[in-house]
């Protein structure tokens, strides 16, 4: 089969087109001929050569999610599953591929009306915009920033946090274009990527969603109410300064609160629970996916290079 794996870490132009031996199912898993694979912010960390820490090594195959008709399945599987449309989760590795394995209990029938390329474009990210405002308690009523809004992530954080009745949603973005497109989507304020947004901008919010950290983290801490909540989700503009925490101390009497959310945390029941809530409110339009665009799987790079510069309003999906 055709896959996608890590020559060299770094530049995107590390990525190569091999051909690998077809997975073989083990017990409890099934094998699925993929037509649509996610591009997620975290496979251009782990292609950047950011995470040692985690035992990536040259040769890696990228990919965690992907949606296509599983072919078989290992011992223990009902094998009512072969024939079925799935979404599935694959780990940290093994989706850029034209075959995927994966543990049943990561894997979930698609609704009539959802296409493989909008499920691995909210599956994951999904769950970690749900859980996410879900940690940071946030109420009816709360101003809520999300911060990197024009990912997958952002995309449906802004749309949960509007129907959840946040008294106001802001975003931070790029560009007016990304802009008008967010509000679209249920943004009420666009702030610049620095957080500035006008003197009509809520002057601190009571929660923020961060995907991007980075250096400029702290300034955004500063932007909570009293009693405010901050979430990270993410780190696709690297990780904070190591000394960001005197923020939360030096504010000591506002209470401030800083949490990092993964949704490895959340019981897998929990999560395909709010996986297929959010799979069938998408195939009936009651929320949004945003793909930028399709490309065919040995344009990997292309994607990369696409996220790299900021280019991408929504997910790139790979079609095998």
């Amino acid at each position: 089969m055709k896959a996608v794996v890590i020559r060299e870490f770094g530049n995107p132009d590390g990525l190569e087109v091999v051909d690998l031996p077809a997975p073989v199912p083990a017990p409890g898993q099934v094998l699925i001929a993929t037509e649509a694979v996610g591009v997620g912010g975290v496979d251009a960390v782990i292609r950047r050569g950011t995470l040692p820490a985690y035992g990536f090594r040259e040769g890696h195959l990228l990919g965690s999610e992907v949606a296509g008709r599983v072919t078989a399945v290992g011992e223990g599987v009902d094998a009512s599953w072969i024939g079925r449309r799935v979404w599935a989760f694959t780990g940290l590795s093994g989706g850029y591929a034209e075959r995927a394995v994966a543990a049943v209990e990561d894997v979930l029938a698609l609704p009539d009306g959802l296409t493989g390329a909008d499920a691995v474009t909210l599956g994951s990210s999904g769950v970690v915009a749900h859980f996410a405002l879900d940690r940071a308690g946030c109420t009816p009523g709360e101003t809520v920033l999300v911060r990197g809004a024009a990912g997958s992530i952002g995309i449906t954080a802004v749309q949960l946090a509007a129907r959840g009745g946040a008294g106001a949603v802001a975003v931070t973005t790029s560009s007016a274009e990304r802009g008008a497109r967010l509000r679209d989507l249920g943004a009420t304020h666009v702030l610049d990527r620095s957080g500035e947004g006008g003197p009509d901008a809520p002057a601190g919010f009571d929660v923020v969603i961060d995907v991007v950290g980075g250096p400029q983290l702290p300034l955004f801490l500063d932007k909570l109410n009293p009693n405010g909540r901050y979430v990270a989700v993410g780190v696709v503009g690297g990780q904070p300064p190591a000394d960001f925490g005197m923020r939360l101390m030096n504010a000591f009497r506002r209470s401030l609160s800083f949490a990092t959310f993964s949704s490895d945390t959340v019981p897998g029941p929990d999560r395909q629970a709010v996986r297929a809530t959010q799979f069938a409110d998408a195939a009936h339009g009651d929320l949004r996916t945003v793909v930028h665009e399709v490309l065919p799987l040995d344009q990997a790079a292309l994607a990369h290079h696409q996220m790299d510069a900021g280019k991408v309003f929504g997910r790139v999906v790979l079609a095998p």
